[in-house]
């Protein structure tokens, strides 16, 4: 870990650090969509949008009604729905990158058929000594255990130690176990909130 915590520990830095991470990764594919032959196209259907029909399509869907385009207008606009899924979809955490995690998923289901396990897999942060480590400002390593309340504070006052944790242990699991080789696997992280506990009222009312 770094000797210097105070990225690390400020309450805002993740946000806004991950917000430029989305900013940049949107941009990049925007560009490489810009570069295609098909960009001409997309800039002609966003211009000719219908916007009335665009607001009746949304308010449907967000009524529940299941919309499939039947006029050329609703068809310009899933078009379009289209064009900008092709670039969320590298932006971490947006919808269209879930939407495209379901369709890796289906798609591996349906050439190697349904996984035969499902593992949650969930170190215990607040329990392990090394993320108590990564998470204090002690540059040595002392095995006295810490009170539940200092060890739950000192994680929440530091995401990075415990994400750095979970990294260290997903990394180091990395490799055939006591059942061999899978044929395939699909992971993925939840989103965890173990830092909004150590941001006071006040703070959230201020942003």
């Amino acid at each position: 870990m770094y000797h210097d915590k105070r990225f690390q520990m400020d309450q805002f830095f993740p946000i806004v650090a991950f917000n430029h991470e989305q900013i940049k990764t949107a941009t990049r594919a925007s560009f490489i969509i810009s570069e295609r032959n098909s960009f001409e196209k997309v800039v002609e259907r966003i211009e000719n949008l219908d916007l009335g029909v665009l607001a009746d399509l949304a308010n449907r869907m967000k009524e529940g009604e299941i919309v499939s385009p039947s006029t050329p207008q609703e068809q310009a606009c899933f078009a379009i729905l289209n064009d900008i899924d092709q670039i969320g979809g590298h932006v971490q955490g947006s919808m269209s990158s879930k939407k495209t995690m379901r369709s890796e998923i289906w798609s591996l289901m349906s050439f190697l058929g349904a996984p035969s396990w499902f593992i949650t897999f969930s170190p215990a942060d607040v329990m392990n000594p090394l993320c108590i480590y990564f998470a204090n400002s002690d540059e040595e390593y002392t095995p006295g255990i810490l009170p539940k309340e200092m060890r739950e504070r000192a994680i929440a006052l530091n995401p990075v130690a415990a994400a750095r944790f979970f990294n260290y242990i997903c990394v180091n699991i990395d490799r055939p176990g006591i059942y061999g080789e899978t044929s395939a696997y699909y992971g993925v992280v939840e989103q965890q909130v173990t830092w909004k506990d150590a941001i006071k009222e006040t703070s959230c009312k201020e942003t």
